[in-house]
């Protein structure tokens, strides 16, 4: 009788070349994995600030700050300080504002502000410079800060202002010194500025701010070059709680 032979492939011979097939390919991976660089996730929503903006060597921002979130931590300690949040609210109080409301009323006089103008006051803390804002009549008046303070500051960051373009006729601040990206502190005072408004900065050019600082400013020039949308309208010496110098800029119209 004829028989008929059958031929079977051995039962372990595929397995052993998809096995073998594998094991090329993860050394292969490994092998271009190993040859690529490496790179570090930046755990910051902004960009590392320079010691020095390019070409202003009167505007330095310190050194040791590792990440946005650690500039937004150290500003929190200031704020959320309980012992000066004492102080703001009680010894401090009254004193600020009528020292507040003197500056304002000089600016009214000079019709730089009006009761009708609507104001922002830029890390406001606990309100000072809004109520006194309101004193002298000027009722649509707000702060923001890290920290709210509820009806006088909201929560906002002056790096990236909560508000609409071309919001307000009138903003203050004395914390340009706290800024860790001066350019973008500036640009959103020009971006939420009405055209025609205008902007105070008291700052410090003789002597040095606090610990608390992120930059410190030698001269009023940095500041002519970083508001690109507005022009001078004039600097005066003050004494304003360790400031020594009033600078005042008006945003253009049709820009």
């Amino acid at each position: 009788m004829k028989t008929t032979q059958t031929i079977t492939t051995p039962p372990l011979l595929v397995p052993k070349c998809f096995i073998l097939s594998l094991l090329f390919s993860a050394t292969l991976f490994l092998f271009f994995s190993l040859l690529q660089p490496h790179h570090h996730h930046q755990p910051t929503t902004e960009p590392p600030p320079q010691t020095q903006l390019s070409g202003e060597p009167d505007l330095k921002i310190r050194p040791g700050f590792s990440s946005y979130e650690a500039y937004i931590q150290r500003q929190l300690n200031k704020t959320l300080n309980p012992k000066l949040r004492k102080v703001w609210m009680t010894r401090d109080w009254d004193r600020k504002i009528r020292v507040f409301s003197t500056f304002f009323s000089g600016l009214k006089q000079a019709r730089l502000l009006s009761n009708d103008s609507k104001a922002l006051c830029i890390g406001a803390r606990v309100g000072q410079e809004v109520e006194a804002l309101k004193r002298i009549g000027v009722s649509d008046s707000v702060g923001i800060d890290l920290v709210p303070y509820p009806p006088l500051v909201l929560k906002g960051d002056f790096h990236h202002q909560p508000f609409n373009d071309e919001t307000f006729d009138f903003e203050f601040s004395n914390v340009f010194d706290h800024a860790l990206y001066p350019n973008k502190f500036v640009d959103e005072i020009e971006r939420t500025l009405k055209p025609g408004g205008v902007c105070v900065l008291h700052v410090a050019l003789s002597r040095r701010a606090d610990k608390y600082s992120a930059n410190d400013l030698y001269s009023v020039g940095p500041l002519k070059k970083l508001f690109r949308r507005s022009e001078l309208v004039h600097v005066r010496t003050v004494d304003g709680f360790g400031l020594d110098t009033e600078v005042v800029f008006r945003k253009k119209k049709g820009i």
